[in-house]
């Protein structure tokens, strides 16, 4: 398959894939301490987790996210990935987990979660799918890296946590496991890009809020985007050199 056919398969995968994320988003975006939300706006009973937030007995049917920004989001992220890893098994792996990077990413943003049932079956599916890459020919990484490196980037985490835990949330932790596999698969060097340019990225953020007075210095801002971002620059540098 040439490059260019590649990157556009992937680029319909991601569209589908976000298609779907809506409603889930949605859901999830429920305050810290509280359930899942089943009722949309309206109070109506929301059935499902996929597909798009909409409900035909309220007279403004649509709520949550737009439809439109996660499949461009989606669709832009996959084929980003596949332009760097090109035909590698490995990438089969990223775009299976891209999707769920997104998801998290807006609900972070929303409402400042990471849930459970979202980063622990993420870190999990990071480590089962690459160990199966593992045993494929071709691949370009290391599968006892990738365990080291969510180790070591959760357990970093888990040190900031306990440092500041009103700066970094547990759901960091957990989604670090994660992000950390992922950059682990191509070596240390990736785990300290990606770890950088999280912060980095979330620091940027941080000053902006400050400059443009929406928020003090001692303002909590969600960092479990950022997280996601600097693994996602990450595992770009490492699958286009690997």
């Amino acid at each position: 398959m040439s490059t260019g056919l590649l990157i556009l398969v992937a680029a319909v995968w991601g569209a589908a894939a976000g298609a779907l994320l809506p409603r889930a988003a949605y859901r999830f975006s429920a305050p810290s301490g509280e359930a899942w939300r089943k009722e949309c706006p309206g109070g109506h009973p929301v059935r499902g987790w996929l597909g798009r937030a909409a409900c035909p007995e309220c007279a403004e049917p649509g709520y949550g996210p737009r439809t439109t920004h996660l499949v461009i989001a989606t669709a832009l992220v996959c084929a980003v990935l596949a332009a760097a890893t090109d035909t590698r098994p490995e990438l089969g792996v990223w775009l299976l987990l891209a999707p769920v990077g997104v998801l998290l990413t807006v609900v972070d943003f929303r409402v400042r979660r990471l849930p459970d049932p979202l980063t622990l079956p993420f870190a999990a599916a990071a480590l089962a799918l690459l160990g199966l890459t593992a045993l494929v020919p071709e691949h370009a990484g290391h599968w006892t890296t990738a365990l080291l490196g969510s180790l070591a980037l959760g357990g970093g985490y888990f040190v900031l946590f306990l440092i500041n835990p009103a700066g970094m949330g547990f759901g960091d932790v957990k989604l670090a496991l994660g992000t950390g596999a992922a950059l682990g698969w191509y070596g240390w060097p990736t785990v300290m890009l990606g770890t950088f340019a999280g912060f980095l990225l979330g620091a940027l953020y941080g000053a902006a809020l400050v400059i443009t007075r929406r928020a003090t210095r001692k303002t909590a801002i969600p960092f479990g985007p950022f997280l996601i971002a600097g693994a996602f620059l990450g595992l770009l540098v490492g699958a286009y050199t690997a």
